[in-house]
C-alpha cells in the first residue's frame, strides 16, 4: 500500500524551482522573461542515447496535425461546464483533428454539450467483451456513448497500475477490431533515459501492439517520456523529434513504409501553450497529447493552433 501511495503521489513540480542535477544530466531554466506566454518552461539536457543513430532516417509523417487532450481524474461538473463552454467559443485551425477524454463519468455531459469539431476520447478500456468484470469499461459501451477514440499504455496504466505491454497490445487490438481508433502511448523511464534505454524500451512497447493489431490505420502513437509527464520538465525538441524520428523508422523496418508515413507521432509531457510553438516545428512531430493544459479552455485552443507553426516550418 505504501509503495501505490507513493507513486500516486507523484513528483513535485518543476515549474516553481531548479531540481537538483541528475547524474548525467545538465539543467536548463531558460529565463522566465524570454517567455510571452508566461510559462515557465523547464528543460532536461540528457546525454545522447548510447545507441548511435546512424540508421535512422528522417519520414516525416503525412497525416494530419493531431492534438488529444487528456483530462486525466480531473473535474466536476460544474467546471467541465465551464471547460466545455470556452472549447465551444475558441478559434480552432481547421486542418487539426482535435479529441478529448474526460474522466468515464462526465463522458456522456461532454458528448452532449461539446461541438462536434471536437471528437471524444476514453481514458482506457476493457480487454474484450464487457461482462462481469467490476470496474472495467468495454469498447462496446464506449461506443454506445459515442466516443471514438481510446488512450491505452498511458504510463500511469503502465507504472502505477501495472499493466504490461501484451496486455496493452491486446486491449488495443480489441479496440481496433470494434471500429475505435487508439492513441497508443509508449515511452520511458528517467532511469531507462538515463541508462540509454530509451529506444530500446519504446521498440519493446511498439512491438507489443504490432504483434497484436490487426492494421495500423486507426492508430496515433503518443511517445511521452515518462519523466516528463505532469512534472513541468520538457523534452527539448531535438530529443523529442530524436525519439520520434526513431519510432517512425522502426515503423517503416518492421511494418512498412507506408504505415511509417502514414502513422501520426505525437509528442506528449508538460505540453503547454508556451511551448508548443518550438514542438510542433519539428518535422516528425504531428501533434500532441496534452495533459494539464487541456484542462484549459484557451490554452488548450493554443496548442491546437500550434499547427500553424508546422506550415512555416514545412
Amino acid at each position: 500500500m505504501a509503495m501505490l501511495s507513493t507513486a500516486l503521489s507523484g513528483p513535485k513540480s518543476a515549474t516553481s524551482y531548479c531540481a537538483p542535477e541528475f547524474s548525467g544530466l545538465r539543467r536548463l531554466c531558460p529565463n522566465n522573461n524570454s517567455n510571452s506566454n508566461s510559462h515557465s518552461q523547464s528543460f532536461l539536457r540528457f546525454s545522447s542515447p548510447r545507441k548511435p543513430l546512424k540508421s535512422v532516417v528522417a519520414m516525416a509523417g503525412t497525416g494530419t496535425f493531431f492534438v488529444g487532450g487528456n483530462w486525466k481524474c480531473n473535474g466536476t461538473k460544474e467546471s467541465i461546464t465551464k471547460l466545455v463552454s470556452d472549447l465551444n467559443s475558441a478559434k480552432l485551425e481547421s486542418d487539426v483533428d482535435v479529441v478529448v477524454a474526460p474522466p468515464f463519468v462526465y463522458i456522456d455531459q461532454v458528448k452532449s454539450s461539446l461541438t462536434d469539431r471536437i471528437e471524444i476520447a476514453a481514458q482506457n478500456s476493457w480487454i474484450g467483451k464487457g461482462g462481469a468484470f467490476t470496474g472495467e469499461i468495454s469498447v462496446e459501451q464506449l461506443k454506445d456513448i459515442g466516443c471514438k477514440w481510446v488512450i491505452l499504455g498511458h504510463s500511469e496504466r503502465r507504472h502505477v497500475i501495472g499493466e504490461d505491454n501484451q496486455f496493452i497490445g491486446k486491449k488495443a487490438a480489441y479496440a481496433l477490431s470494434q471500429g475505435l481508433g487508439v492513441i497508443a502511448c509508449i515511452g520511458e523511464l528517467l532511469e531507462e533515459r538515463e541508462a540509454g534505454k530509451t529506444f530500446d524500451v519504446c521498440y519493446q512497447q511498439l512491438k507489443a501492439f504490432a504483434d497484436a493489431v490487426p492494421s495500423w490505420d486507426n492508430i496515433v502513437i503518443a511517445y511521452e517520456p515518462v519523466w516528463a509527464i505532469g512534472t513541468g520538465v520538457v523534452a527539448t525538441p531535438v530529443q523529442a523529434q530524436e525519439v520520434h524520428v526513431a519510432v517512425r523508422d522502426w515503423l517503416k523496418n518492421n511494418v512498412s513504409a507506408e504505415v511509417a508515413s502514414k502513422t501520426r507521432i505525437i509528442y506528449g509531457g508538460s505540453v503547454n501553450g508556451g511551448n508548443c510553438a518550438e514542438l510542433a516545428k519539428q518535422e516528425d512531430i504531428d501533434g500532441f497529447l496534452v495533459g494539464g493544459a487541456s484542462l484549459k479552455g484557451p490554452e488548450f485552443a493554443t496548442i491546437v493552433n500550434s499547427v500553424t507553426c508546422k506550415k512555416v516550418a514545412a
